[in-house]
């Protein structure tokens, strides 16, 4: 057992220093060689990933049934190939491009008010996003302009590779927190007025809460929603598309708990709000959501009853 776990820890080494190797060549080059770089990027994990293009299709078929042709959902599957490969690139490119000076250029504040009339209220805030446009930029860009906040992400298995991106989101003042272990230290900064941004759009398993996403129940986190209720959080639904070339870092909605102090299920009308705002952000480009992961893995428990063959 102990010579297993030695190997473990030297091949997750060896794979840090590949992807350290692979870090420098990219910043090494001219962020424009870069983005085209991407594009055969894409091109290429396009034509061997079949099993997450294969997800990505049936997704999609399920998102747009009979809307969209076979043709066309190949071609978007594709786009969205192209659209993370280019957003691997700008993460990459990102601790060296993008400042206080010239941020503008990168990434915007659409609609501004909004969002800071929830940053600026004294209260706390959890931001609400999905696996969207760039959020990784959105965080960077929030940090550097002085809105610290806290993200809740679940560490990655190689501790190598965990604590480089850890260093990479904590350089302009994002913390991170683990999605499983930290919840004392959740409700300490909420009960502190401080700021938690969480991707609120991942399959929650058989005991999630299922809500409408798409026209098609999804299982989904129901604790995004327990927290704002409990600690009487506001909840900004939050979104960075890339528009013309630049990240737009939206408030979609704001939801605030005591407007559902009335209703019989607060925790289902709030998790079908964020989800609806999701939704309502992916469908402006869906080129730039994550259709490569299972979102619709769990099926309710009525539908799987339905689903099983009746004995002969």
């Amino acid at each position: 057992m102990e010579e297993t776990k030695e190997r473990s820890a030297v091949v997750d080494y060896l794979v840090y220093l590949a992807v350290r190797v692979v870090v420098c060549f990219l910043q090494a080059l001219s962020f424009e060689t870069a983005m085209q770089l991407a594009s055969f990027l894409a091109w290429v994990v396009y034509k061997v990933d079949k099993r997450h293009r294969e997800v990505a299709t049936e997704n999609l078929q399920k998102a747009f049934a009979g809307k969209l042709s076979d043709a066309e959902i190949d071609a978007l599957v594709f786009a969205v190939y192209e659209h993370f490969c280019a957003v691997l690139i700008e993460i990459v490119h990102i601790p060296r491009k993008l400042h206080l000076q010239n941020y503008k250029k990168f990434a915007r504040l659409h609609d501004p008010a909004r969002m800071m009339e929830a940053l600026l209220s004294g209260r706390p805030v959890l931001f609400v996003t999905g696996h969207f446009g760039n959020w990784e930029m959105a965080g960077y860009a929030l940090g550097l302009l002085g809105f610290h906040s806290h993200a809740i992400a679940r560490p990655l298995d190689n501790p190598h590779l965990d604590e480089y991106l850890r260093s990479f989101r904590e350089r302009t003042g994002q913390k991170l927190l683990a999605k499983h272990g930290d919840f004392e230290n959740i409700e300490k900064i909420l009960s502190e007025g401080g700021v938690i941004a969480t991707l609120a759009d991942q399959d929650a398993g058989q005991r999630g809460l299922f809500v409408d996403f798409f026209g098609r129940p999804a299982s989904t986190h129901k604790a995004v929603a327990l927290l704002a209720l409990e600690h009487n959080v506001p909840m900004v639904v939050f979104s960075a598309p890339k528009v013309a070339g630049t990240y737009r870092l939206w408030a979609i909605d704001v939801i605030y708990p005591e407007d559902y102090a009335d209703s019989p299920d607060p925790v289902r009308e709030i998790t079908q709000r964020f989800t609806t705002g999701l939704e309502a952000m992916v469908r402006q480009a869906p080129e730039q959501y994550f259709w490569l992961h299972r979102r619709w893995k769990h099926a309710p428990p009525e539908r799987r009853k339905k689903a099983k063959p009746v004995a002969a």
